[in-house]
């Protein structure tokens, strides 16, 4: 079965946009000459980008790196409250040509969580300019609702805190999403291993963004290409639906009769 077999068929929905591939591929800690390739192997159709990495003219442009059929998504790194980020937001429409943008709120320095409150006044005000706001967020239901009501095109919860590579710290409180928010939830952050990916898309996610456990792997290209056939599998598993859990004991995948006799 081909990648486009996987995907044809199984689109989702981003505000105005649909998308077939279900990895979001973030390059924050990527090396220029290896951005490309990791979003080839990735197969990503969506990338993030802090708006300090974008120099305009400059020698180094990233957005250089970037295909042309890859939709751009700023992300308001660096914000600290929603004032600064609809400030980021902003600027970031009118440098990048894109109406998407991740909000980033952290006041916190020392575990980089995102702040929720601070995040729900940005989404509000984004939303009535137009933009898709795609909202980064600690899984906390009612916040997460608040998020929906103001506009949000998705929701992003973290896996674990950002850049650590922990995995599914936060699963049963992302699963609460996926089972009571009536949008896209992403999980953003923290997902250090392919097998982590496949976890989340298993429970209902209906995408995975990744960007450290990808930038810091011994091979960036092949480890995009290990995420998106995990994130595919994990996809497709949940599609199947999967089979029971046996609290105790065992069941025999063969019946326990009928044996040959001597």
């Amino acid at each position: 079965m081909t990648n486009a077999n996987v995907n044809a068929n199984d689109t989702w929905k981003l505000g105005k946009y649909e998308f077939t591939s279900r990895f979001i591929l973030g390059s924050g800690k990527y090396s220029h000459e290896l951005i490309k390739a990791a979003v080839e192997q990735a197969q990503a159709q969506i990338v993030t980008l802090a708006l300090r990495r974008v120099n305009v003219g400059g020698m180094a442009n990233i957005l250089d790196f970037i295909p042309e059929n890859v939709k751009l998504l700023p992300n308001t790194s660096g914000a600290r409250n929603a004032d600064e980020a609809v400030r980021i937001a902003r600027l970031s429409r009118e440098i990048c040509d894109s109406d998407l943008v991740k909000i980033e709120i952290m006041r916190d320095s020392k575990y980089l969580l995102p702040d929720n409150q601070e995040t729900i006044k940005a989404t509000e005000i984004l939303a009535k300019e137009g933009f898709t706001v795609m909202p980064y967020m600690y899984p906390d239901l009612n916040a997460a609702r608040d998020m929906a009501n103001a506009g949000a095109a998705c929701i992003m919860p973290l896996g674990a805190p950002i850049g650590s590579n922990r995995g599914l710290a936060t699963k049963e409180f992302i699963q609460i999403l996926i089972d009571e928010i009536d949008l896209p939830i992403i999980v953003d952050a923290g997902i250090g291993r392919p097998s982590q990916a496949c976890e989340a898309m298993e429970m209902g996610a209906t995408a995975i963004m990744a960007n450290t456990a990808i930038a810091t792997a011994g091979d960036l290209p092949l480890m995009a290409q290990a995420f998106r056939l995990a994130i595919e599998a994990g996809r497709l598993g949940y599609r199947a639906k999967l089979g029971r859990v046996k609290a105790k004991g065992g069941s025999a995948s063969s019946p326990l009769t009928g044996y040959l006799q001597d």
